[in-house]
């Protein structure tokens, strides 16, 4: 057995002188035993309480025989489709198969199946029967009440239901899953577990525990009464779920209660209950005050418990201290080993969670919004243990999180009392509580920096601009642009249309262009020529073919050639997801437009890559369609010129002088592969100074920050994936002040 790692054959088990594990590991992903992998960090925690783990990574689902071959463990088995949703994993936008997998060998596709929860939990009941399983993982978590889906276009049941787990794990599944594992080693039926927090079950009326009967009874009559007037209770808990705000003199008389969701049945039947219960779902992601949550399907009733605690410092501390060995099972080794490890082996995770609020991201649904941070003590010690790695090469790749800059609460209030309820820290403003200082980020920056060994410390996991612009200092920015960026820094901006942005939850285009010139003024001050990498979404809701048209012309303005762009996908658990289903703003129920058709996207796509010879009819399409036949020709802010058959129709301006410069811009990774790809579904862009910028280098690039819906397999540590839309240049500043 490979020192070091858990065991994952019969032969490893026996060098390990067990007879049986305590739990089986499922996971849809190879091993990588490295705490940016939710499978190593659940393991090793549960090997540090003293309980035997075995792994089974990316079993052959089409036998049991993979499932068997560690035994029947003595506890149970956990199960999860591994860092991304399995259906994004192995699906684009567009619904084609991808063609890479970076979480498999080799980056080859075909590893594990569509919904590989499902079929793992039925294959686990196939090998040993009534038996103990724990689902977690982000495709539990994000969908564990009836939600849409993107694939299938429709509504499906709770995972709970489909894959008749015993308990599903939500959010930071640390703490819920050690609380587990002691019940089961005391002999506590699973069936019984029905309190743990951040936890969820499903069961017919006569399994609820006697205590939720009764509170769904008291229910009915709050129904009753408050359908004849009602009592100031009564019409509390209406509010609540109508996804609306309770009066927070109230909480605590509340806490204890249950909220009824709409049924699955009415999910489907009615649009505006699908957003009402998703609005109280995205509500009560808050251990404060979240309350036990109830829907039904058909005889069943989806339960979630209260969301659990955010983890303390200590917590944290501990999980990232574990023997991890940071790099993926030797047996891979022959087949290339797993892409998905270089993006983050030499990455540090300082903190959980993230406040910012975008609609599209699932972050606040799965990690919460409250920020987790870890100990500088921590992050230093692990640090030290990067540079002794063998292939460290004098580069800390990243410290961060879902947002780089977010290292503290919001607010001291959201450290006591958790992200208020209805509220926004930045949406659509920043809130006059919130906390900007950057120094301790900054200071902790510099002491990774001093550490010997120790060339440079990058910052990639995704800056949020409009929180870095309330820091007054001004320090933060400028550290980052002296010392921690080499040559761009990512930001996401998403769109121009501020009506798009609303939609979006960002902060509107003029913060954007705000922080732009004060990047500038850094840089020209520090005598750096160094770039701005935006990152735009495609077809969100609300984006229509006009707010494609402006952020297309913006695109020219810029001077540069998106390589990729990020197409919208639904994914569960988001805002946008819902507004995408529904075609309803689920904050005001108020109609929105949506791009359905897979032509309607790929219209609004075309138009951010406009330059593109295999776009030109798509972009040709989308401008008549719009009525913007204006923008076909030869003038400054013209997207494509005329085809041969619209001689003699109308169209902008002249043709170009033989020679001048054409619409389509060469990338910056065909001049120079240094330019900082991250692997798949990454991006270049450039302008008319990509190829110097090429020449210079670009920084070292990471999955980054979120998940959310872009067709960039963005993410956090928990679901990663942005790409990197390379070499944004000067140019791209300069035309926007020229026009």
């Amino acid at each position: 057995m490979p020192e070091g790692f858990l065991p994952i054959n019969a032969k490893d088990l026996r060098e390990r002188g067990w007879d049986t594990p305590d739990f089986l590991f499922i996971c849809g992903d190879a091993y990588v035993d490295h705490p940016s992998f939710g499978h190593a960090v659940i393991s090793r925690l549960l090997e540090d309480e003293g309980y035997r783990v075995g792994m089974i990574c990316q079993p052959d689902w089409r036998t049991d025989k993979d499932f068997k071959k560690l035994g029947r463990p003595r506890l149970g088995v956990l199960v999860t489709s591994g860092v991304l949703d399995s259906m994004i994993n192995n699906y684009t936008a567009a619904k084609r198969r991808r063609r890479e997998d970076a979480y498999s060998p080799g980056g080859k596709p075909g590893r594990r199946p569509d919904r590989a929860l499902i079929v793992y939990c039925n294959k686990i009941r196939e090998a040993f029967g009534d038996i103990p399983i724990i689902i977690g993982g982000l495709e539990a978590s994000l969908r564990r009440f009836a939600h849409y889906d993107y694939w299938q276009d429709a509504v499906r049941s709770s995972i709970l239901i489909d894959t008749n787990a015993d308990l599903l794990v939500f959010g930071n599944g640390e703490n819920a899953i050690l609380e587990i594992a002691r019940l089961l080693d005391k002999g506590v039926p699973v069936r019984s577990l029905k309190s743990v927090r951040g936890t969820a079950f499903a069961g017919s009326y006569e399994e609820l525990p006697a205590k939720l009967r009764q509170e769904l009874e008291r229910k009915r009559k709050e129904d009753t009464a408050r359908s004849s007037g009602g009592s100031t209770a009564a019409k509390e808990t209406a509010a609540l779920e109508n996804g609306e705000m309770a009066d927070t003199t109230n909480v605590k008389k509340l806490r204890e209660k249950v909220i009824l969701l709409p049924s699955k049945e009415q999910v489907i039947a009615n649009k505006k209950d699908y957003a009402k219960a998703f609005m109280v779902q995205y509500r009560e992601q808050n251990a404060s005050f979240g309350h036990i949550l109830v829907q039904a399907d058909g005889t069943r009733y989806v339960v979630q418990n209260r969301p659990a605690d955010p983890m303390t410092e200590a917590e944290l501390d501990r999980v990232y201290s574990l023997p991890y060995m940071r790099r993926w099972h030797p047996a891979y080794d022959k087949e290339g080993g797993i892409p998905a490890i270089n993006e983050v082996e030499f990455s540090i995770t300082s903190h959980r969670g993230c406040y910012g609020g975008c609609s599209f991201c699932a972050i606040g649904f799965h990690q919460g919004r409250v920020i987790q941070p870890r100990s500088k003590k921590s992050i230093l010690e692990e640090a030290r243990i990067l540079v002794e790695q063998p292939h460290f090469k004098g580069y800390i790749h990243d410290v961060g999180g879902p947002t780089a800059n977010f290292r503290r609460p919001a607010c001291k209030k959201q450290g006591v009392e958790g992200a208020c309820q209805g509220k926004e820290c930045l949406y659509p403003a920043p809130c006059k509580n919130l906390e900007t200082n950057h120094d301790e980020y900054v200071n902790l920056l510099r002491e990774i920096s001093a550490i010997p060994k120790v060339k440079k410390v990058f910052v990639r996991s995704g800056v949020r601009f409009d929180y870095a612009m309330q820091d007054k200092k001004g320090k933060f920015l400028e550290e980052l642009c002296k010392n921690h960026i080499s040559g761009q820094l990512k930001v996401a901006p998403e769109h121009v249309s501020n009506k798009v942005l609303r939609y979006m939850g960002k902060p509107s285009h003029e913060v954007y262009e705000g922080f732009v010139k004060r990047y500038e003024q850094i840089n020209e001050r520090l005598g750096k020529n160094q770039f701005l990498v935006p990152y735009f979404i495609s077809g969100h809701p609300g984006s229509t073919l006009d707010d494609a048209i402006e952020l297309a012309l913006y695109i020219k303005r810029l001077g540069y050639t998106p390589e990729q762009v990020q197409q919208f996908i639904p994914v569960p658990g988001t805002l946008s997801t819902c507004m995408y289903y529904t075609g309803l703003d689920p904050r005001d129920m108020k109609p929105l437009y949506v791009a359905r058709t897979e032509k309607e996207q790929e219209l609004q796509r075309a138009l951010l890559q406009y330059s593109l010879p295999k776009n030109r009819e798509l972009v040709e399409e989308a401008l008549r369609k719009a009525g913007r036949s204006d923008l076909i020709g030869y003038d400054r802010d013209c997207l494509i010129a005329p085809s041969r058959r619209d001689s003699g129709r109308e169209m902008g301006g002249r043709p170009p002088a033989h020679g001048s410069r054409g619409s389509v811009a060469r990338t910056a990774n065909q001049k120079d592969n240094r330019g900082g790809s991250s692997g798949r579904g990454s991006s270049s862009v450039t302008g008319r100074k990509s190829r110097q910028h090429a020449q210079e280098g670009a920084s070292l690039s990471r999955d980054g920050g979120r998940a959310n819906g872009g067709d960039s397999r963005r993410s956090s540590r928990s679901q990663s994936g942005r790409p990197s839309q390379q070499g944004r240049t000067k140019a791209y500043s300069k035309s926007r002040r020229k026009g």
